[in-house]
């Protein structure tokens, strides 16, 4: 299998790679699963492993919440696995064959999020319908994407967010955005009407919708970026976990990636297990891990609050009355 090779970087270029010598230190903390397994056995665990491989060996009902991000219905590259287009319908019996060996690892009570794109979702809501119940679909923006002379730019997401049952957890109190506030309507008595003045400026809790526009994609002078040529920002999945689970519960990524979604139920008191088939990424992703003990911060995400893009530095400014002291998140 090709490996991810090195690049030549900026001087300030944060994006973490694995050294050799740190690949051997990472590899032994690699699971691979040959037979069925009790919970205790792989959790807090990244497996590295084909999801077939080990779909017949998870335990039953032991997933709190599952997140997954599958390979999108586009021929593309994963450090020199490759994925191909397919019709509609071929992507949709892919996505059940694997998807209805997860089923049974879900608790009653559990959540589920399927991410996806244009050319994918379709075919997702086909196969979750036969499942779950589905409750919404979170569109995103993604910034990044390339013009086009003769169509539209492709810079949004879709995030499926699907129940097993009726009970399921949402904490939405620990989801909503805190934006500053534009235009202060006040009470006739003069009190704010839904917003706070605060020494850091007037600001408002506002509920959280299905379109996410605050979302920055990790990019080479962010220190959560790596080479994985799909990887979702933390704050992204932070706002899931922190939405549908609770401290202590387990998060399952099948898809694991670059780690981020283990690296994030970390720093949020979750357990996690990740399945990915990548060696590398896999090295990767128990690197992130153990940054992640010294380091829980998730951009964007302070405090308990999800500051509107670029609302915290204003916030700073407004306090220090000066540009120069503002970390916009």
């Amino acid at each position: 299998m090709e490996e991810v090779t090195e690049k030549k970087r900026a001087p300030r270029n944060r994006t973490i790679t694995v050294s050799d010598a740190e690949r051997t230190f990472f590899l032994p903390r690699l699971r691979r699963i040959e037979g069925p397994v009790l919970v205790d056995d792989i959790e807090n665990c990244t497996i590295n492993q084909d999801l077939y491989q080990v779909l017949d060996f998870l335990p039953k009902e032991f997933v709190d919440l599952l997140l997954i991000d599958p390979p999108y219905n586009l021929t593309k590259s994963f450090n020199g696995l490759a994925f191909r287009h397919m019709s509609i319908a071929e992507y949709a019996t892919w996505i059940d064959s694997w998807l209805c060996g997860l089923v049974k690892t879900l608790k009653p009570t559990a959540s589920v999020y399927i991410c996806g794109d244009w050319s994918s979702s379709a075919a997702i809501h086909q196969v979750v319908e036969r499942y779950f119940k589905v409750r919404n679909r979170i569109t995103w923006e993604r910034e990044k994407g390339r013009g086009q002379e003769r169509g539209w730019k492709n810079c949004s997401e879709d995030i499926w967010f699907c129940t097993v049952s009726d009970r399921y957890t949402f904490n939405v109190e620990r989801v909503k955005l805190k934006r500053r506030v534009i235009a202060p309507y006040t009470y006739s008595d003069g009190h704010p009407k839904d917003w706070k003045r605060s020494e850091l400026g007037d600001f408002r809790l506002t509920y959280p919708s299905n379109i996410w526009t605050d979302m920055t994609v990790p990019f080479w002078s962010m220190p959560e970026n790596t080479d994985h040529p799909t990887q979702k920002p933390e704050k992204l999945v932070t706002k899931i976990i922190l939405a549908s689970s609770n401290e202590g519960e387990l998060i399952l990524d099948p898809f694991l990636g670059s780690g981020t979604t283990s690296v994030v139920a970390k720093k949020l008191g979750r357990r996690y297990v990740g399945i990915e088939i990548d060696e590398t990424y896999c090295c990767i992703a128990e690197k992130r891990l153990a940054m992640a003990e010294h380091d829980t911060q998730i951009q964007g995400y302070q405090d308990g609050v999800f500051w509107e893009r670029n609302t915290q530095g204003y916030a700073k400014r407004s306090r220090s009355g000066n540009d120069k002291t503002a970390r916009l998140l």
